[in-house]
């Protein structure tokens, strides 16, 4: 069979370089899946990207679809025959429209049913008119933004301005708001040339003469290569930020790496004031040397090649020394301040309408911390360093310096608090309530600003949940989902032997105090816990937990994060002991028919076997080590505590039919699966587990 390679491009304007990987291998995926669909085979696929344009290329696709035979379910042969045994209108409207004879008709079963079905065989067509459908997947495709021009219904990153759509030799005809496929491209913008595409192969080659490089991992290794030769020629460390890297890599088409100076006066500056000056806002890549110490020096990626790169360097240098410039001056005045008037004037900034000012949330967060510090039973010095802490978290947010660059905040807090005279257990927990900043950031490392980065966290997210601000789908714009998991990690790391629902319930007192919540506090709790669930139930996801066994140690209230995940690992690791399965048998038959009966006190007197009697005193005997146990965190012990009462339970069972016609002796027997049953409940829901 015949084959050839196919090549689609989308040509736009410049997209925001955070959307071009995402978008090349959606493409990517898109065109493999459409592929697949109908049945159009390939040997390999490559998605290629720049700033200017998204690409796919196929090789030797196909001329037609595969040939396929597909069996089509039909009516329940119940319908298909009458009481007669011949066929019905049903049998024969179904052959009809699957282009067959009743002849055809065969029958399988499914469930217990018999179904007709018949076989068919459908004739692949014609690949290059399948490609017409290729307008299609490019406009489905989707950007975490986009926008419309002219009087174009169609919404995109960008507007398009050329496509490629070429299969072998042959353009394949398709249009998207008004632009035309054909077979040329264009080089770089101001390097490069329009460039007629003889063969999709070429592809690569040809961008490269116009001075593209259409691979964004050959991209991405050349700035690695160029910055690691700048390295050597300099004997410079340059640490190669992953972020910044990939952001770069899509900046530009044909990267070429240079350094530039500045004056070393700026290096009196705090060293993450020049990082984020030359990362986050000019996209440079700082220098150091080999002891780690910052440099004067900075290498950035220009897009173009090596002509006139002294004057690109000066350019940047030029607007670099602005920002430090600025940087500077923020720093001295901000040095002029005093903290307590900083903290005053965060009363006139509003932190939400309806939870009032940055001040009122700092006042709760204090609040806060002197009831965890209460709950974690730390001593007084600590408490008292946490509430200093705790007054001042948020007072670097109205300095100049974090007005201009938003991202230092707390770091500057540090910084100012330790230059203004503070503990430097205070001024490290400023900078530490922070954290964990995003997924892969590290948790606070002291007692204090772990405390107050709990405080924080759950102050905003009981808040927005008190006044009905709930995350949905993609909605999250007060970063709720990643506090609750920054909650989690630190509770998980710090094994804090404290209930999640206790923290719950102290934040949410503070705002029911104020009069801010919206709703019931049940209400508010029980949609904070279903939350909180849901991160723990990610996190024991990437523990490589069963579903099954997620479902049961969730299925009661969280606890100590740290038991509750313990208790899932020890369910897992022993699913397969022998045993496991009639373990869990008899707990959860217990479970099943103590929802039948209500708590009450137990009346031994009331008692009619010994099997009662056997299983009374065997609880009773494992309750208070069951408790302990759970306190000091012996989940193993636990487990092997539940799982001894098989014997009486299963005995237990046997003799004695627990809905009994005496309505005081059927009571009595509720009530003792009811105490059973919350003791199990420590541990688990065992009825939410899969044994086979």
């Amino acid at each position: 069979m015949n084959k050839r390679d196919l090549l689609v491009e989308i040509g736009l304007e410049e997209m925001p370089a955070r959307f071009v990987t995402d978008a090349m291998n959606q493409l990517t995926d898109k065109m493999t899946k459409w592929l697949l669909d109908k049945n159009i085979s390939y040997e390999t696929i490559n998605g290629f990207s720049s700033p200017r344009r998204l690409a796919v290329l196929v090789t030797d696709v196909s001329e037609k679809q595969d040939d396929v035979e597909i069996e089509a379910k039909g009516p329940a042969k119940k319908i298909a025959l009458d009481s007669e045994g011949n066929w019905s209108k049903a049998a024969i409207g179904f052959t009809k429209g699957q282009g067959a004879t009743v002849t055809d008709i065969y029958f399988k079963e499914i469930n217990g049913v018999e179904y007709a079905h018949v076989t068919k065989f459908v004739k692949g067509l014609e690949t290059k008119e399948s490609l017409k459908e290729l307008e299609e997947v490019i406009t489905n495709l989707t950007f975490p933004k986009n926008m419309h021009w002219g009087d174009n219904d169609l919404r995109f990153v960008r507007p398009i301005k050329w496509l490629v759509t070429l299969f072998g030799d042959d353009i394949i005809p398709i249009s998207i708001s008004g632009v035309e496929s054909g077979n040329k491209t264009r080089g770089h913008r101001f390097l490069g040339s329009e460039i007629l595409l003889l063969s999709p192969k070429e592809y690569e080659r040809q961008l490269m003469s116009q001075y593209v490089i259409v691979d964004s991992l050959e991209r991405k290794e050349a700035i690695r290569n160029q910055i690691k030769t700048l390295e050597e020629e300099n004997n410079w460390v340059v640490p190669i930020d992953r972020d910044l890297l990939e952001e770069v890599t899509n900046l530009v088409e044909y990267p070429t790496a240079f350094y530039g100076k500045f004056e070393e006066e700026f290096l009196e500056l705090p060293e993450e004031v020049l990082i984020t000056s030359m990362k986050e806002h000019q996209r440079y890549f700082p220098v150091k040397d080999k002891e780690g110490k910052l440099q004067p020096f900075f290498v950035a990626v220009r897009n173009g090649d090596h002509v006139h790169l002294d004057t690109v360097a000066r350019g940047n240098e030029k607007v670099l020394r602005a920002r430090l410039s600025d940087a500077d001056f923020f720093y001295k005045e901000d040095q002029k301040l005093k903290i307590n008037d900083l903290v005053n004037k965060l009363d006139k900034i509003i932190y939400q309408v309806e939870l009032g000012s940055i001040g009122e949330k700092v006042r709760r967060i204090g609040e806060l911390t002197n009831q965890l510090s209460i709950l974690l039973s730390v001593d007084e010095q600590i408490a008292e360093k946490a509430k200093r802490a705790a007054d001042i978290c948020k007072f670097d947010l109205v300095t100049n310096m974090v007005y201009e660059f938003p991202e230092l905040q707390g770091l500057m807090g540090e910084r100012y608090a330790r230059l203004s005279g503070e503990d430097e257990a205070v001024a490290i927990a400023i900078n530490e309530h922070y954290m964990p900043r995003h997924a892969e950031d590290k948790s606070p490392s002291t007692m204090i600003g772990t405390i107050i980065s709990i405080a924080d966290k759950l102050d905003t997210i009981v808040g927005c949940f008190s006044i009905g601000i709930i995350p949905t789908g993609s909605q999250d714009p007060y970063a709720l989902r990643r506090m609750a998991a920054g909650i989690v990690q630190i509770l998980l790391e710090k094994e804090w032997n404290i209930p999640l629902e206790d923290l719950l319930d102290t934040s949410l007192e503070l705002f029911e105090e104020s009069k801010l919540t919206k709703r019931t506090k049940q209400e508010i709790k029980e949609d904070l816990v279903s939350f909180f669930k849901l991160r723990i139930k990610h996190d024991l996801q990437t523990r490589n937990i069963r579903y099954d066994i997620i479902d049961a140690v969730l299925g009661t209230e969280i606890g100590n994060i740290g038991l509750l995940v313990k208790k899932a690992e020890t369910l897992e690791s022993r699913k397969d002991d022998a045993g496991f399965k009639e373990t869990i048998e008899s707990l959860s038959r217990v479970i099943n028919i103590s929802k039948k009966g209500e708590e009450a006190e137990i009346d031994p007197a009331l008692f009619e076997s010994k099997e009662e009697k056997n299983l009374y005193e065997k609880v009773n005997q494992i309750q208070s080590e069951l408790i302990d146990a759970i306190k000091e965190v012996q989940v193993d012990k636990v487990f092997e505590s539940l799982a001894s009462l098989k014997p009486e339970i299963d005995a237990y069972f046997e003799h004695t039919m627990v809905m009994a016609e005496d309505e005081s002796i059927k009571k009595n027997r509720l009530a003792q699966m009811v105490l059973l049953a919350n003791m199990i409940y420590l541990f688990a829901d065992m009825n939410s587990i899969i044994v086979k």
